[in-house]
C-alpha cells in the first residue's frame, strides 16, 4: 500500500506518524496509522524571563523519526504544528535568536498598541480572528524593530521545512492564524501590514496545502494544511452541513466548516475567528482552553489520570463552574491552586479532593463546548445534529460524555491521530491516491435532560439553551 509520513507536532509532545493507505475502489482508502516516534515538545523557560521552543531539540527529535520512516520508503512527507509562533531568519540564512511560545507574556499591552493604529472593527473586517492576547501580530509589535527588517519570517512548520530543505514558503492554513492575511482573499494583507507598521518583506510567498516544499534526503515534502487544526478537520469522518466539531487536545478549537467568513459585528463581538481550511473551507470557531488544564494539574500533582477520571465520574456535579479562558490559567504552573483562586473569587466552593477538581474542570470544557458550538450556529445560520470530537480529547470518556450531555446531541469520538489523519490526507491527494478519513470509534448519546447544564452555565454567567 503506498506510505506517506506525518510530522504532528503538538504543543506538549510530537509524533512521526507513518500512514499507509488502502488505494482501492472509493468505499475504501482507509488510512492504517503507526507510530514510529514520539517525543517532548513542550515550551521551556527562556534565560531573561518567558517561554521558548528548543527547536533544535525538535528538528533532531524529527529527523529521527523521518530516518526510521525511510525504511518504508514513504511516497512524500507532510508537517503540521500548533499556530502563531514563529522563527527569524537572517540575511545570511540561519535562525536568528529563540523562537518564544505563545505562552511567553512578551505580549503583554500590544494589544493595545495596535488598536491605536488600527481599531478592532476594521482588524476583524479584514482579518476575522479572534481576539487572542498571543497572536502573531502581537508578538511582532513585542519584537525589536530592527530584528524584522532583513528577516523572513516562518511559522513552526514552514520552519522546520525550511531546515529540511532550504526552501521558505507559508502555508495559507496557518498563515491565517496570525492576524495578517486576508480572511476573504486568502492572501496577506497590506491594509494591516502597513497600519500596523510589519515590514511587508518580512513574510514569504503563500503556498497552498498538495504543492511541494522541497526534499528531504530523496523524499518530496508536500505542504499539508500545517495548523494541526486545518489538519484534524481535514479528517473529520462527516459530510454535509449539519455537524459542528470540537478538536480537543491541549486547547479545544469548537465550531463549523463554513464556505465563507463571518464578518459581522455578532461574530466579532463573540470572539469567533475565522481560518482558513483545505479547499478554500473556512474554520469558524473560537479557541477555549482544553486539556492543558487536566495535564498541568497532572504534572503538578504527579499524579496518573485513569484512576483520577474514575474517581472523578462518582464526584458530585457542578461543585463549582470555572472560566477555562481565564488568563490566570494560560502560563505554565499551579492551576490546580488557580482554580482554587477563581472559585474563592466568585464565591464557590473549592474542591476538596483531587477527583473533584477533575470533575470541575471537565465539567466547565464541556459547557464551553456547548456554549460554543451553540453561538456558532446561531451566528452562520447553521442547525447542527451531531458533533464530531476528534483528537486527544476523544480518548477521555468522561469529557465525550459530559460534552454531549451539555450539548444535547450525539457526540461522535475520534480519530485521536486526527491531525496526522489529515496530514496524510492532504498528502495522499496530492499523489493522486484516494483516501478518506477513519470512521469514529464512539458514539455518546445525550439523555435527554439539559436542565442541569443550562443551570450550571447559568450560575457561570454563559448563554445555553
Amino acid at each position: 500500500m503506498p506510505t506517506f509520513a506525518a510530522v504532528d507536532l503538538g504543543a506538549s509532545s510530537g509524533r512521526v506518524m507513518l500512514g499507509r493507505v488502502d488505494s482501492g475502489p472509493a468505499d475504501s482508502g482507509l488510512v492504517e496509522l503507526t507510530e514510529l516516534h514520539r517525543f517532548p515538545t513542550g515550551a521551556r523557560p527562556r534565560p531573561g524571563g518567558g517561554f521558548r521552543w528548543d527547536i533544535d531539540e525538535i528538528l533532531a527529535e524529527t529527523i529521527e523519526g523521518l530516518r526510521l520512516a525511510e525504511q518504508a520508503a514513504p511516497v512524500s512527507i507532510g508537517l503540521d504544528s500548533w499556530a502563531v509562533d514563529y522563527g527569524l531568519i537572517g540575511a545570511d540564512g540561519e535562525l536568528d535568536g529563540d523562537v518564544r511560545s505563545y505562552r511567553d507574556p512578551r505580549t503583554d499591552g500590544m494589544a493595545d498598541v495596535l488598536r491605536e493604529r488600527i481599531d478592532d472593527r476594521s482588524l476583524y473586517g479584514i482579518t476575522g480572528l479572534q481576539h487572542l492576547p498571543f497572536t502573531t501580530i502581537y508578538q511582532l509589535l513585542a519584537e525589536p524593530p530592527e530584528r524584522l527588517k532583513d528577516h523572513t519570517l516562518l511559522l513552526v512548520p514552514d520552519l522546520l521545512a525550511y531546515l529540511l530543505t532550504g526552501e521558505r514558503g507559508a502555508e495559507v492554513t496557518n498563515a491565517s492564524t496570525t492576524g495578517l492575511l486576508d480572511a476573504t482573499s486568502r492572501t496577506w494583507s497590506a491594509e494591516v501590514l502597513s497600519r500596523s507598521g510589519i515590514p511587508a518583506g518580512l513574510l514569504p510567498k503563500l503556498r497552498q496545502p498538495g504543492e511541494p516544499a522541497g526534499r528531504f534526503s530523496s523524499t518530496p515534502i508536500i505542504t499539508v494544511a500545517s495548523h494541526d487544526t486545518a489538519s484534524a478537520v481535514a479528517a473529520i469522518p462527516a459530510t454535509g452541513d449539519s455537524f459542528g466539531y470540537i478538536c480537543c487536545g491541549t486547547w479545544s478549537l469548537a465550531g463549523l466548516r463554513l464556505d465563507a467568513p463571518v464578518l459581522t459585528e455578532e461574530a466579532r463581538a463573540a470572539n469567533f475567528t475565522n481560518e482558513s481550511g483545505v479547499d478554500g473551507t473556512v474554520r469558524f470557531l473560537r479557541n477555549t482552553m482544553g486539556l492543558w488544564l487536566l495535564s498541568e494539574s497532572l504534572r503538578t500533582w504527579n499524579a496518573d489520570l485513569a484512576p483520577l477520571l474514575s474517581a472523578a465520574s462518582a464526584e458530585p456535579a457542578f461543585a463549582a463552574v470555572i472560566d477555562p479562558d481565564d488568563e490566570a490559567l494560560l502560563a505554565p504552573g499551579d492551576i490546580p491552586a488557580r482554580i482554587a483562586g477563581q472559585c474563592r473569587r466568585t464565591g464557590q466552593p473549592v474542591p476538596a479532593t483531587r477527583a473533584g477538581m477533575v470533575r470541575v474542570i471537565l465539567e466547565s470544557l464541556a459547557l464551553a463546548h456547548a456554549a460554543t458550538l451553540q453561538a456558532a450556529a446561531e451566528l452562520s445560520g447553521r442547525e447542527l445534529s451531531t458533533v464530531h470530537l476528534v483528537g486527544g480529547g476523544a480518548r477521555n470518556e468522561l469529557l465525550c460524555r459530559f460534552t454531549a450531555e451539555a450539548c444535547g446531541l450525539p457526540v461522535l469520538a475520534g480519530p485521536v491521530e486526527a491531525s496526522a489523519v489529515g496530514n496524510i490526507l492532504v498528502q495522499a491527494r496530492a499523489a493522486g491516491i484516494h483516501a478518506r478519513p477513519e470512521p469514529p470509534f464512539a458514539r455518546y448519546e445525550p439523555s435527554g435532560d439539559r436542565s442541569p447544564w443550562i443551570a450550571a452555565a447559568r450560575r457561570s454567567g454563559v448563554r445555553l439553551g
